[in-house]
C-alpha cells in the first residue's frame, strides 16, 4: 500500500484541501494519505472533499505540535486526517460532480 504524508501546517483555508486533491491525482486505489494541518476549516473541509470524490476519511485526531514548543496548548496543536483514496475513476474530469446543465431560456 503506497502511503503519502501533506503537511499543510501553517496554510488556510483552501490550501489545505487543494494539496490533498493534488497529491490524490492519479494515485492508485488503496493509497493512504495522511494530511497535517493547523487550520481549523479542515475540520470540515477535508471530510467534505472526501464524500464529494468517494473517498473514505478513517481518522481524524488533534495532535500537540512539539517540533515548536514544549506545551501541548490549543494554538499550537493540528488535526491529522488519513485518508484512504478510492477509485479514481471518481476524481476523472472534475470530480465526479455531475454534469453541467444549462439554465438559459430559448
Amino acid at each position: 500500500m503506497n502511503e503519502i504524508e501533506v503537511d499543510a501546517r501553517g496554510l488556510r483555508c483552501p490550501l489545505p484541501v487543494i494539496r490533498l486533491a493534488a497529491a490524490a491525482q492519479g494515485t492508485p486505489a488503496g493509497t493512504r494519505i495522511t494530511v497535517l494541518t493547523s487550520d481549523p476549516a479542515a475540520r470540515h473541509d477535508i471530510p467534505a472533499w472526501c464524500r464529494m470524490r468517494n473517498h473514505e476519511l478513517i481518522e481524524i485526531t488533534q495532535e500537540p505540535d512539539t517540533a515548536e514548543s514544549d506545551t501541548a496548548e490549543s494554538d499550537t496543536a493540528y488535526l491529522r486526517f488519513v485518508v484512504v483514496i478510492r477509485s479514481q475513476s471518481s476524481n476523472a474530469a472534475g470530480g465526479g460532480s455531475g454534469s453541467a446543465r444549462s439554465s438559459r431560456a430559448t
